[in-house]
C-alpha cells in the first residue's frame, strides 16, 4: 500500500469532528483535540511518537484494542498514548480471518517501527484547511496560516 492509499484509509476511519491529525510512514496517526494550542503540531507529533510509541516488554504501550472499521477496510489498534492509533489493512496480513491479537500484535509492531524511527507522512491541520478554502474564495491576505 502507497501512502495515498494508507492516507485515504486513515482519513475514512477518523472521526469527521477531527480535524487535526497526523500520520507517520508505518500507519500510525495522531489525533490532536486542542491543536490550536499547540506551536509546531509536526514536532509535537515527533515528540508523542517518540515517548509513546516504542514497545517494550511489560510496558503500557503493549496493551492494545481493536476497532472494526465501517468506512473502509480494516481495523485500528488503540493503546498507550492519548489519541494514537494504528491502522491495519487486512491486506497487510498472512492470515485470512485473522483474530483480534494477531490483529493488535501486528499494529503493535507496526507502532514500535514508528517509534524508533518516527517519519511524518501526512499532516491534516484546519488551519491549512481553512487557508486553502480562502485562497479558492480569492481572500489570501486575512493573516490565517497554518503552522506547520
Amino acid at each position: 500500500m502507497d501512502n495515498k492509499e494508507l492516507i485515504n484509509h486513515i482519513k475514512l476511519a477518523i472521526n469527521p469532528k477531527f480535524q487535526d491529525w497526523v500520520v507517520f510512514k508505518n500507519g500510525i496517526y495522531i489525533i490532536f483535540d486542542d491543536a490550536d494550542t499547540i506551536k509546531d503540531i509536526h514536532n509535537e507529533a515527533l515528540k508523542q511518537m517518540r515517548e509513546f510509541g516504542p514497545v517494550y516488554a511489560g510496558g503500557p504501550a503493549g496493551d492494545f484494542g481493536i476497532t472494526t472499521l465501517n468506512k473502509t477496510d480494516g481495523w485500528i489498534v488503540s493503546g498507550h498514548g492519548y489519541g494514537m492509533y494504528t491502522y491495519v489493512n487486512p491486506l497487510e496480513l498472512s492470515i485470512k480471518n485473522p483474530s483480534d491479537s494477531e490483529i493488535g500484535l501486528f499494529g503493535r509492531n507496526k507502532r514500535d517501527l514508528d517509534g524508533k524511527n518516527p517519519e511524518i507522512i501526512f499532516v491534516n491541520h484546519k488551519k491549512q484547511s481553512l487557508q486553502i478554502l480562502f485562497r479558492f474564495l480569492g481572500n489570501d491576505k486575512i493573516g490565517f496560516y497554518a503552522d506547520c
